[in-house]
């Protein structure tokens, strides 16, 4: 475990509960905002920068993470209208993972007028889009971020272009945690689409994952991460010393019946502490359904699932979606390049 010697100076600022909090650390602002779902005039706002899309019901429009490296001048965040905006709005089509049920366009129709008794008339038009708000959002640069930044393909061959999971596992201190939700959605009781992010600071890294968690009852459960990770030490591969961030995205969906099966034959209950260390709890009951609600429980068990089943766009059972399989990129952190002042004429020069 890391002792106190080992923690680099950092400023916490704010106070548990309060809405917004951030961590100086290393070079870095790191805030988090949490707020409340977000109100009707909100909604309607929101909506319409959307171009209409129908928004889940419990949007928090309001809740972020940020990420500011001075040095480099590198931005980068997660917040609810930049993940719905990679929801598919319009006719799906290949790739984009179509997920039915029974009575899924009576179901759309109601969610363009949910407090209506009245049902619609088969005339309405409806707006076609992704109602399980399926997103493949890895958050963003801010568009004051350096423009001279980019995301490259990881080196497979260098150990710093992945993500250190044993690392992670250490119960070194944290210094900074934070988890906000950026929407959640039950699905008209047809199964749950939930996205949340989770970020800690420890005194040699920080990291944050966001998880979106799709279960769509007796069809389908789906589960898009992002991990961002960043060490505070230069890359020892690299001969300029340079900083950089790992991105990992991947994607894993299997039918509902198969994580169900899997789930019965596991017979425990799998969960994860502040730390992200895993627990395991006997289940008293192997019919008990409650794990299928849990986003933790739904990743492990799609993790351990052969690829071919669970990150197959191919698999005969699947949807298609392009989402599926894992993706990652580094950025260096290379300084902001510095800009000449405007050049003075001199006179008799």
């Amino acid at each position: 475990m890391a002792t106190t010697s080992q923690i680099p100076p950092h400023t916490v600022n704010g106070s548990p509960g309060d809405p917004t909090t951030s961590i100086e650390i290393q070079g870095w602002v790191i805030t988090s905002t949490s707020l409340p779902i977000s109100n009707a005039p909100e909604i309607d706002e929101m909506q319409e920068m959307l171009h209409g899309l129908p928004i889940p019901e419990m949007p928090f429009g309001n809740n972020s993470i940020a990420l500011k490296h001075d040095a480099s001048g590198w931005e980068y965040s997660f917040n609810a209208l930049g993940a719905l905006s990679e929801v598919k709005l319009g006719k799906l089509g290949d790739g984009d993972g179509g997920v039915k049920v029974g009575y899924a366009k009576e179901w759309m129709q109601s969610r363009l007028e949910p407090n209506s008794d009245t049902p619609m008339p088969e005339t309405s038009p409806t707006k076609e889009y992704d109602w399980t708000y399926t997103t493949t959002y890895p958050g963003r640069e801010t568009k004051s971020s350096s423009p001279h930044l980019k995301w490259t393909p990881a080196d497979p061959e260098n150990p710093s272009h992945c993500i250190p999971l044993a690392q992670l596992s250490k119960r070194d201190p944290i210094l900074y945690y934070a988890e906000i939700m950026l929407y959640e959605d039950e699905l008209h009781d047809n199964g749950s689409s939930r996205l949340v992010i989770r970020l800690r600071v420890m005194p040699t890294c920080l990291f944050i994952l966001s998880r979106l968690t799709v279960r769509v009852d007796g069809v389908v459960f789906r589960t898009f991460d992002t991990r961002i990770y960043h060490s505070f030490q230069p890359d020892p591969h690299s001969t300029s010393g340079t900083l950089h961030v790992v991105k990992e995205c991947s994607g894993w969906e299997a039918p509902y019946d198969v994580v169900k099966r899997v789930s019965e034959l596991a017979y425990f209950l799998w969960r994860t502490d502040s730390r992200g260390h895993t627990l395991f709890q006997h289940l008293p009951n192997p019919n008990d359904l409650t794990p299928l609600t849990d986003a933790n429980f739904i990743a492990q068990v799609l993790t351990q699932l052969p690829k071919s089943v669970s990150q197959n766009p191919r698999a005969k059972s699947g949807t298609g979606w392009r989402g599926l399989g894992t993706r990652v990129e580094v950025c260096h952190l290379n300084p902001k390049p510095v800009v000449d002042g405007p050049q003075v004429a001199v006179d008799g020069a």
